[in-house]
């Protein structure tokens, strides 16, 4: 009874479960005079007709009460009294009371929005790591999910210890992964759904490796070495054009003749990340020039770099860069790094061979 809500002496009835040390109330939606009711038996005094269809109402509650908690025990290792009584209202559904039910929620919201301010490959990135994590679920604990008051420290340092041994994952996919678990969680806290952060102690280093780049002298090396294959000349080009222009494979790829303007006599790339959407400006100097105009005659659709599949250029670029007598592990992506180390003195490197 809810004295405090007291109206012509009519007071609400109030229910309140009490689980493990949790506690939650609830309205029973049911009132009854306050003379009527006895505190210390928690039900309505007398054999009136009203008092014994109170305490029938009451009874049911109860007992639906009991087969809520009955129902969750059998799935779940710890139960609170707000999973009861939630389940008891209909309120919630249980992805907000297991790990990847609150995943799989949060990737299908992150998912709607792909195109629009989010990338595919971010979301494809989530969808891993929440496969991972059910992977370990199972492996470790011969389950299908876990719910999230079960949760402890212990679990992400065994979830990272998972990904390195059975995974086999490195230190910068153990990370990510981590991160992607451990803001799953936090959210959850935060949006009230578990009482504490498992988590919030947690911390992993990726341990990257320093991204290893070209220097001048080898990249004058790359650029004046005869390849044999026109495919590794192709490739070459497109990768100097990429050191010289700081241009992700994707925004080279995506690169249209629309997309180059003449400014003050000078030609500018003007136009927006792929990934993020942010304007930019790129001013093309004598060697990014000479690769466009080398390739003008195979444009296709405007595209100034047509047929680019980067799956392809990554087999070949390994052997492309041993052919020249480099002996580093070079990747596309770092061609956007090998001019930040220092100022390229372009006077040194004025002609890219054919």
């Amino acid at each position: 009874m809810n004295g405090s809500k007291e109206k012509n002496g009519i007071v609400p009835i109030m229910g309140r479960v009490t689980i493990n040390g949790t506690v939650a109330q609830f309205s029973c939606k049911r009132t009854i005079p306050k003379e009527l009711w006895d505190a210390k038996g928690n039900k309505a005094k007398g054999k009136s007709i009203e008092a014994r269809e109170t305490n029938l109402a009451l009874d049911n509650i109860k007992a639906q009460i009991i087969k809520h908690y009955q129902r969750i025990s059998d799935r779940e290792a710890y139960v609170t009294a707000e999973m009861v009584r939630n389940a008891y209202q209909g309120l919630g559904g249980e992805y907000e009371k297991t790990l990847l039910g609150a995943f799989d929620k949060e990737n299908e919201v992150f998912k709607k929005r792909v195109g629009k301010d989010r990338v595919r490959a971010t979301y494809m990135a989530r969808v891993r790591a929440r496969n991972h994590v059910a992977a370990f679920i199972r492996s470790h604990y011969k389950r299908n999910d876990i719910s999230m008051p079960e949760l402890t420290p212990d679990f992400i340092k065994e979830f990272a210890v998972f990904l390195s041994n059975e995974a086999g994952l490195h230190n910068g996919s153990i990370w990510e992964n981590c991160m992607w678990l451990k803001g799953v969680v936090m959210r959850a806290h935060f949006n009230g759904h578990i009482p504490r952060n498992p988590f919030a102690q947690f911390h992993i280093s990726p341990n990257t490796k320093e991204r290893e780049y070209l220097t001048e002298n080898e990249l004058k090396t790359l650029m004046e070495f005869q390849f044999k294959d026109p495919k590794n000349s192709y490739l070459r080009d497109i990768f100097v054009f990429a050191s010289f222009t700081a241009l992700s494979f994707v925004d080279i790829k995506e690169l249209s003749n629309d997309q180059i303007v003449e400014v003050n006599g000078e030609k500018w790339i003007i136009s927006k990340r792929h990934k993020t959407g942010v304007p930019f400006q790129v001013k093309l100097q004598d060697i990014p020039l000479q690769i466009i105009e080398r390739y003008k005659a195979f444009q296709e659709n405007n595209l100034v770099f047509p047929n680019l599949n980067y799956w392809s250029i990554c087999k070949r670029m390994g052997k492309m860069i041993k052919e020249c007598g480099i002996t580093k592990k070079i990747s596309f992506h770092l061609a956007r790094h090998t001019t930040s180390p220092y100022t390229l003195k372009t006077s040194n490197l004025q002609r890219i061979s054919a």
